[in-house]
């Protein structure tokens, strides 16, 4: 019984050594924190304007540095700090989509950076923009001159 009681005192204590340095692992190098990671635009107007910019900062305790930063589709484009983001710093990505587009919108963006806790983030933009309106052609009044 003693032997027993022993060998599960061994074992927990070997589980939670491996659990601390997991965490330990995670902590150390740069950390990508957003304010948010879902943006609803809700009703857009065909044409209107489709920026957003994601707020976030380096929580971490080295420099943070994104690599790259890509949309989901061609209508999605994103632009993104090129210089390392330092521990405390904020930084800021901002993506533009393309509102011509009339109809329900999901897209994502995959930010790839050297962050312990993430290094493949992947934020969303959502909504939904309306019809293109339809386009008149200006009437001709009678008597009219052609100056």
């Amino acid at each position: 019984m003693k032997k027993g009681i022993i060998a599960l005192a061994m074992a927990i204590g070997a589980a939670f050594s491996m659990n601390q340095t997991i965490a330990q692992e995670v902590v150390n190098g740069p950390k990508i924190e957003f304010k948010k990671d879902v943006h609803d635009y809700g009703e857009l107007k065909y044409g209107a304007n489709g920026t957003y910019t994601f707020d976030f900062k380096n929580t971490g305790n080295a420099p943070l540095i994104i690599s790259n930063v890509k949309g989901s589709c061609n209508c999605t484009v994103p632009s993104w700090p090129k210089e390392p983001i330092n521990p405390g710093e904020t930084g800021k990505i901002t993506v533009h989509y393309d509102t011509k587009r009339s109809g329900v919108i999901n897209k994502s963006v995959t930010i790839t950076s050297n962050a312990a806790n993430d290094p493949s983030k992947i934020p969303r933009i959502k909504g939904n923009v309306g019809d293109k309106p339809e386009t008149v052609a200006p009437v001709k009044t009678a008597g009219a001159s052609a100056n």
